[in-house]
């Protein structure tokens, strides 16, 4: 099961939504776009040949990730496009909003909400490496953020720790606890009472950050607002998708063909992604 051999939805049909990421984290966006919009037809791609962004510099990432999503709308010419990644959201959406004639929604720090949720001021923002320190972060926190103290962390262990999840691994509560604990340090670390999950990854790993916090804490996680957004968006434009659907249709494309893919079968399966591709 799968998209139709040209690629495209049709347009009396469901509507076909293309969820882009450089690993598997843009599971969590999916999952929660399926859940909204159940009879859309989806591609969730993985440039798992260039994994992981979140170590990579920004003229090394913004042509690979204009370079794969060109070839991925040509190919299933998709209603819209999600990237599901902080990394390459905060780098790329404006040269992509600028060039595809499709909408384009991208995942971004949710710090305005985590302030507006914050009681003690102090939030902790998650992320990769390249998310941390990028210019758009900097300017969210600017704008929405500016009373509050934010703590950032940014960990691609956290990212590979994921990916193993997903593959069946077992992941070690004790590793991911020494991982995310330069945030509670201090006097500030005491105060912490947010964590912004600023990396598509993390959701995937909620249990074993939530047991490796010292104390209840607030999650704030942007997928639902993301897949409420695609909802906005395909309504703007006629293709909600609310339709019934017997056979919604899913698959997942890989940019290389490794080991690791087959081992995420039945991740993938469990999202309704029956079929696999390459690029």
């Amino acid at each position: 099961m799968g998209v139709r051999a040209d690629g495209g939805s049709g347009r009396g049909g469901a509507p076909a939504i293309l969820v882009f990421d450089s690993g598997v984290g843009g599971l969590s966006v999916l999952a929660e776009i399926r859940a909204l919009l159940p009879a859309a037809n989806l591609i969730f791609a993985s440039d798992n040949a260039a994994f992981p962004y979140g170590t990579k510099t920004e003229a090394e990432l913004l042509p690979r990730v204009s370079e794969v999503i060109d070839r991925l709308v040509a190919r299933f010419t998709p209603d819209v496009v999600v990237v599901a990644c902080n990394t390459a959201s905060t780098l790329a959406l404006p040269a992509l909003r600028g060039r595809l004639g499709v909408p384009v929604v991208g995942v971004v720090p949710a710090i305005k909400p985590a302030a507006m949720q914050s009681r003690s001021g102090v939030i902790g923002l998650l992320a990769t490496p390249a998310t941390v320190r990028r210019p758009y972060t900097d300017n969210l926190i600017a704008a929405y953020a500016a009373e509050c103290i934010v703590r950032r962390l940014g960990s691609a262990e956290l990212v590979d720790l994921a990916e193993r999840k997903l593959r069946g691994e077992r992941i070690d509560r004790a590793v991911v606890s020494g991982l995310i604990a330069p945030l509670f340090e201090g006097e500030l670390g005491g105060r912490l009472d947010t964590i912004v999950l600023a990396c598509t990854h993390f959701p995937l790993l909620g249990e074993e950050l939530r047991a490796a916090a010292p104390r209840a804490l607030a999650w704030i996680d942007s997928a639902p607002a993301v897949a409420r957004r695609v909802k906005a968006v395909l309504e703007e434009r006629g293709r909600s998708g609310a339709a019934e659907s017997p056979h919604p249709r899913g698959i997942a494309v890989f940019t290389a063909e490794t080991p690791s893919v087959a081992a995420l079968i039945p991740a993938l399966r469990r999202v309704g992604l029956d079929e696999t591709a390459y690029l």
